[in-house]
């Protein structure tokens, strides 16, 4: 059994995440272990003693992945938060779960690299929630998801087993891919104590370029043209125009007249590379443009996208409350999504709106609803289901990257059908076959 320092009475900051939505979660005890082996001391008392065991990063989460439901123990990361090697001549890391994405991001540019996942939150994002999650953000469009950086990691998994899966190596293909099986599982089927990353050199420059347009059609034009250039931006996110009506006035370049569709995108890469893209951006943006943008100074940039990363808290602002869901679609849908996000919101009589990671079609469609009105959430969740038929029916998936959750219980199968969701099933009996870990998330 894990030793008494380790066990602290539960509070409430340990039984709820970011996700809202009156969902709380109850604990007979909240565990903050310092090493693996005290993450496999409390899994082997809970699997001995049929106590479910729900993990939790840094609370970070947007659909109730971390929030025990079921009662239990949490086991909390924070205090396994060590770098346990740093080679950068290598480019490779190996942390621990609990270290932070801006501890992470820190380490890695002091010596001109870049671990070039940006999920959001990077002061309280712990690496192990990032990696249950499989987490992406707004430069994932060039340089991919969490997982796509992790080479290897260290897993606890029932009823207490310590395993490594890959390590600081880039290629092995010796087993079955139970490492990326792993990512992305939302702690259903073990828990990530530690994880070798893989770095590469910080670009030499950055340079945005934004597009201004008068309507939907013609910014989701211009993102067609983006694609369709041969230029490879970093990102490419869009702002709808109810989107643009709360957040466009703090715009640090001003928001022109019939300026009502925003696309951002950026180019980065050695000098010489990064202007040549950016000026192939400008020229696929120009066309049907009320405005073109192209911040060139660190400063400019730097505020360009403090402001991209303050729209969520503009929005929210507005009625105190906001469901906003991250589904993905192909991007030849993009304008339906656009579309029938504000069609949903009218049949729902709520405030509706989009935004996101238009390069990935993983769009976060918004409903807005005041805190004070039950009716208008209740209106606002209604809306959410509506959107995730919309996503499904387009051949889309439920979620992008904030993951199932609490929140999209039974979406899954929907989306996967009878046979892939009992393929699911079957899994999780495999690794965790008294249903002890993170119970009622994911499936």
């Amino acid at each position: 059994m894990v030793s008494p320092e380790a066990l602290a009475e539960p509070q409430g900051r340990y039984l709820a995440d970011l996700m809202g939505r009156g969902v709380r979660g109850t604990a007979d005890a909240v565990v903050l272990p310092s090493s693996a082996e005290e993450v496999a001391a409390v899994m082997r008392w809970c699997y001995e003693n049929g106590v479910p065991l729900t993990a939790r990063g840094g609370g970070t989460g947007l659909a109730g992945g971390a929030i025990p439901v079921a009662g239990g123990v949490v086991l909390g990361f924070e205090r396994l938060n060590r770098i346990r090697q740093f080679d950068p001549l290598l480019w490779r890391m190996h942390v621990e779960a609990g270290v932070t994405t801006g501890d992470v991001q820190r380490r890695a540019r002091e010596s001109g690299l870049r671990f070039p996942p940006d999920p959001g939150a990077a002061e309280i994002s712990q690496i192990g929630g990032n990696i249950a999650c499989n987490a992406g953000g707004p430069h994932a469009f060039k340089y991919g998801v969490t997982g796509h950086w992790v080479t290897g990691l260290e897993v606890v998994v029932p009823p207490g087993e310590i395993v490594q899966l890959g390590g600081p190596i880039r290629k092995d293909v010796a087993s079955y891919d139970l490492k990326s099986l792993i990512v992305g599982s939302e702690g259903t089927l073990g828990l990530v104590t530690a994880a070798w990353l893989r770095l590469v050199p910080a670009p030499e420059l950055e340079l945005p370029v934004v597009g201004l347009y008068r309507d939907a059609e013609a910014g989701i034009g211009a993102i067609e043209r983006v694609l369709a250039c041969g230029a490879v931006p970093a990102a490419i996110e869009y702002l709808d125009a109810v989107t643009l009506s709360f957040s466009g006035d703090a715009y640090p370049f001003g928001i022109p007249d019939g300026g009502a569709f925003m696309v951002m995108t950026e180019a980065d890469g050695a000098a010489s590379e990064a202007r040549r893209v950016a000026t192939e951006l400008q020229e696929a943006l120009a066309e049907d443009a009320v405005a073109v943008h192209a911040p060139e100074d660190p400063a400019d940039v730097a505020e360009l996208w403090r402001w991209r990363g303050g729209a969520a808290f503009a929005i929210l602002a507005q009625r105190g409350g906001a469901f906003s869901e991250d589904i993905a679609v192909p991007l030849d849908r993009l304008r339906d999504v656009a579309r029938e996000t504000l069609e949903i919101g009218a049949r729902h009589g709520v405030p509706a709106l989009s935004f996101g990671h238009a390069g990935d079609g993983n769009i976060h469609s918004t409903f807005l609803f005041s805190p004070d009105d039950p009716d208008e959430e209740r209106r606002a969740d209604a809306a959410c289901h509506d959107l995730f038929e919309l996503a499904l029916r387009l051949g889309g998936t439920v979620t992008g990257e904030h993951g199932i959750g609490w929140l999209k219980r039974g979406q899954l199968e929907r989306q996967l059908g009878a046979a892939g969701y009992d393929l699911h099933m079957r899994i999780k009996r495999a690794f965790d076959p008294k249903n002890l870990l993170n119970p009622g998330k994911k499936l």
